[in-house]
């Protein structure tokens, strides 16, 4: 992680990574994911303020003020409390501020401070006008493949929403591969749903046969499959059984969508995630009605139950009749709406679980 060290005079010299326009509050908090008041905020408290002035005395953000900006919304998403995250932005040396920029896009703003809404509180996940996630601002490295800063993974965000609004499958399909050696769960929590949100969040106009979710979502699958199988690859290369080895199915996670919902990209990566800590898990497509879901739980009788879907108001009678069919079996449901979940059933063995990180932990838990 960056690290941190006293915190210079907020209204002190800053270096200029680089001569880009400068850019209005408004500008920037969009790239951010964040309230304009948020900024005036971190600049009011933190001294993490724009440095520049235009005619009329209008102030605006350089370069260097927005790459200071990407270290604080990145740092305070990992955890790190808003006043050390600000010591590091505004520590931060030269070499540190290049790896943060990159080219910023363009976005017509108003300088009136008056027009921009928000409010003032600290980032709290969710962006100002809706329940999407904020997305997580990071630079683009050498060749669009992810740097690091410090011990802070940086994925070009950007970089894959600017080639599936594109239309551009093969560079989707490269920015979005699964590195060897990389924890699938991480790379969906930190690149992949991050862009998902910020995709969702805009409006396009593209012509017959263009969907910038489609290139996104094949991009993401393709980018799964190829991972898991040279995972399963590599077990069976190194001696380990193969996947449909009774050692390995005793301990299986079934995952759900919510009935009538196409198979969320997010049970996808759960899937990848479990098989990557050693876990065999399957995800159930197709036709999955009330009949079927109980005799495939029969059938494969797992280790545990998966529920992942992005519905606020999902249906949960498939929940409710597994369970009871099923009391002892341990039973996950992502829900982020408090309203949804008070349909689950009221037992020790079905869990409410917020976040697909939870979701990843508890049938770990259940499976080891």
């Amino acid at each position: 992680m960056t690290s941190l060290r006293s915190a210079p005079t907020p209204g002190g010299p800053r270096r200029k990574v680089t001569e880009v326009p400068a850019l209005a509050v408004a500008a920037v908090a969009k790239r951010l994911g964040v309230a304009p008041a948020t900024l005036r905020t971190w600049d009011r408290r933190y001294g993490l303020g724009p440095s520049e002035h235009t005619a009329g005395s209008h102030r605006r953000y350089t370069a260097d003020d927005v790459a200071r900006l990407v270290i604080m919304r990145r740092l305070t998403l990992e955890g790190v409390a808003p006043v050390d995250a600000a010591r590091a932005a505004l520590d931060a040396d030269e070499a540190e501020l290049a790896l943060e920029s990159s080219p910023v896009e363009q976005t017509a703003a108003t300088d009136d401070d008056s027009a921009e809404a928000g409010t003032e509180d600290e980032p709290s996940g969710e962006t100002p006008g809706g329940g999407l996630r904020l997305l997580r601002a990071v630079p683009r490295g050498a060749d669009d493949e992810p740097v690091r800063v410090g011990a802070i993974r940086a994925a070009g965000v950007s970089d894959v929403v600017d080639a599936a609004i594109s239309f551009d499958q093969k560079r989707c399909d490269r920015l979005l591969r699964i590195a060897p050696g990389t924890d699938p769960g991480h790379w969906w929590s930190t690149l992949v749903e991050p862009a998902l949100h910020r995709i969702a969040e805009r409006t396009f106009l593209a012509s017959p046969g263009e969907m910038p979710e489609v290139v996104f979502s094949n991009a993401t699958l393709a980018a799964l499959r190829e991972y898991t199988q040279q995972s399963e690859a590599a077990l069976v290369a190194g001696g380990g059984p193969p996947p449909n080895h009774p050692s390995r199915m005793r301990r299986i996670v079934l995952i759900f969508a919510a009935p009538g919902e196409q198979v969320p990209l997010a049970a996808h990566a759960l899937a990848a995630a479990l098989g990557a800590q050693g876990a065999m898990a399957r995800i159930v497509t197709g036709s999955a009605t009330m009949h079927r879901s109980l005799e495939l739980v029969a059938m494969v009788r797992p280790a545990a139950v998966a529920v992942v879907t992005t519905q606020p108001r999902p249906d949960l009678d498939v929940v409710r009749t597994v369970h009871e069919a099923n009391p002892d079996l341990p039973i996950f449901v992502g829900l982020q709406n408090d309203e949804a979940a008070t349909g689950l059933p009221l037992a020790a063995t079905v869990q409410r679980v917020r976040s697909f990180t939870g979701l990843l932990h508890e049938a770990l838990a259940v499976v080891r």
